[in-house]
């Protein structure tokens, strides 16, 4: 059973993140901003609590990888990669200004990164191959690959989906960000996904539903991960879009919006008062 205390540092870092996101995004006048809340959760358990990694030996051979296939939320992964000691802030305070080494998506220029994503539906398939390497090198290293949920029209990721079941890779972990909303509507009226869970059991993955805005739930299901029940496995992240900002929770715009003055001093004041709930706690 995780400590509540575990749990409540886990949040409160992900505040401090969303803010840290905010920021980026509102000073480089541009961003995906809605669907980066929406993932922080489980990129702050991941990154604080999960994944085998040194920020001082970034490619320590036996580290656990992390694959963001929706590479159009880089920001989100920028700023967790700042916060676990990978790249500095005077680096991410470059992001959209001009000569910067940070691109729109994420590259292996960056350190920590460890392929370039953006390309939606190939992170699931590169994640295949490096499970498989793992088991051929016999090696313990767990590969874990964010998703998001409208990125789940892409045929490619079907395609490595069989072969994860064929080859049964249970050290290979992928989630999808279920926030419901994708660039132009609603998951369902652009491309219907439901059933989600009985689509990836059918391919014959271990599947899980959690409530991705709970950091206790997300924890819960990442340390109960069975890496030797010879299947591959897959968490389905219910989250809210924009999830931590009201004015932007759930609304369709921010999938890419940038906030005015007023929605900035706003926002940042709400997530100050977060922070200094759990600062008095």
């Amino acid at each position: 059973m995780i400590e509540k205390k575990e749990i409540d540092r886990l949040e409160h870092t992900a505040i401090k993140l969303r803010k840290r996101l905010l920021e980026v995004v509102y000073n480089a006048k541009a961003g995906h901003i809605g669907g980066g809340l929406s993932s922080l959760n489980m990129l702050t358990a991941l990154y604080f609590h999960t994944l085998n990694i040194d920020p001082q030996q970034p490619q320590k051979e036996n580290r656990d990888r992390f694959i963001m296939s929706k590479g159009h939320c880089v920001e989100a992964l920028y700023c967790t990669l700042e916060g676990r000691g990978f790249i500095a802030p005077e680096l991410l305070d470059t992001y959209g200004k001009y000569g910067t080494s940070l691109a729109g998506h994420p590259t292996v220029k960056t350190t920590g990164v460890e392929v370039n994503t953006g390309a939606l539906g190939h992170g699931l398939s590169i994640g295949v191959g490096l499970s498989i390497a793992a088991k051929m090198d016999k090696k313990d290293y767990k590969t874990y690959v964010l998703m998001g949920d409208g990125e789940q029209g892409e045929g490619s990721i079907y395609e490595a989906a069989m072969s994860a079941s064929h080859y049964k890779l249970d050290n290979l972990v992928a989630i999808i960000d279920r926030n419901g909303l994708q660039i132009s509507d609603t998951t369902e009226n652009v491309m219907s996904l439901e059933p989600i869970d009985e689509r990836w059991t059918a391919f014959g993955w271990d599947v899980v539903e959690v409530d991705g805005d709970d950091m206790g739930s997300i924890v819960q299901v990442l340390d109960n991960i069975d890496f030797e029940n010879k299947k591959p496995h897959l968490i389905i992240s219910k989250t809210t879009k924009g999830k931590g900002i009201s004015c932007m929770e759930n609304i369709l715009k921010w999938h890419h919006g940038v906030p005015n003055e007023s929605e900035y001093t706003q926002s940042i004041a709400e997530l100050e008062a977060c922070i200094n709930n759990y600062q008095t706690i």
